[in-house]
């Protein structure tokens, strides 16, 4: 049977099907009975005082079933510092960057993406009943698909055991989730369906000259 440039049209309409299933929340809100067994794990697994435990229940039970954005400041140490791992002499920087190797998969296999990551060139210039700066490094952005996929991120094995990583690295940390308000920036859904849109025209334009 002869191919039809229209097949192209309909790889590209699955593909893109493929990514939605990915990409979205089909699960809804984090259920109650999900809550206590995150946080069973989360109390049994992390440090004490890792993460506000009452914050993040709180966080759970107001789930509205919606992506987020999860905004961080980080200051990372300066000069060497000894691998929690190997007690081997590493940069803070380099100790960030393997922490960063074992988190992005994992949150991108649970539909997350690191969206932004800026360099900090300056000091606060507008600030309005904040402590001081404590030298922050890096402001970053981290997409997540739902607050479940947070959580099963944060009580993963694998993430816990890396999570040693980012602790030698940084010295000061802070993390808040956030919601889109407004925005100008065309996100992945749109930008990946203008994509396989192009892929597939001049896929058909091809096919029409040969």
């Amino acid at each position: 049977m002869q191919a039809h440039p229209w097949m192209l049209w309909a790889a590209a309409a699955l593909l893109y099907a493929g990514f939605r299933l990915w990409y979205d929340n089909w699960r809804g809100p984090v259920r109650p009975r999900e809550i206590e067994a995150f946080m069973a794990r989360a109390e049994a697994l992390w440090p004490p005082g890792l993460n506000n435990l009452d914050q993040i229940r709180r966080f759970l039970e107001t789930d509205d079933g919606r992506e987020f954005i999860m905004v961080n400041l980080i200051r990372v140490r300066t000069g060497d510092v000894a691998d929690p791992v190997t007690g081997q002499s590493r940069s803070g920087l380099s100790l960030l960057r393997a922490y960063f190797a074992v988190f992005a998969p994992t949150l991108i296999a649970g539909g997350g993406l690191p969206l932004l990551s800026y360099r900090k060139i300056s000091g606060y210039v507008d600030p309005l009943n904040v402590p001081p700066d404590p030298g922050w490094t890096v402001a970053g952005l981290m997409r997540y698909r739902s607050r479940r996929d947070m959580m099963v991120l944060a009580t993963d094995a694998n993430f816990l055991r890396a999570h040693e990583l980012k602790m030698a690295a940084l010295t000061h940390a802070m993390a808040f989730p956030a919601q889109a308000v407004s925005t100008l920036v065309a996100g992945p859904r749109l930008a990946v369906a203008m994509g396989l849109a192009l892929a597939a025209a001049l896929g058909h334009l091809v096919w029409l000259t040969v």
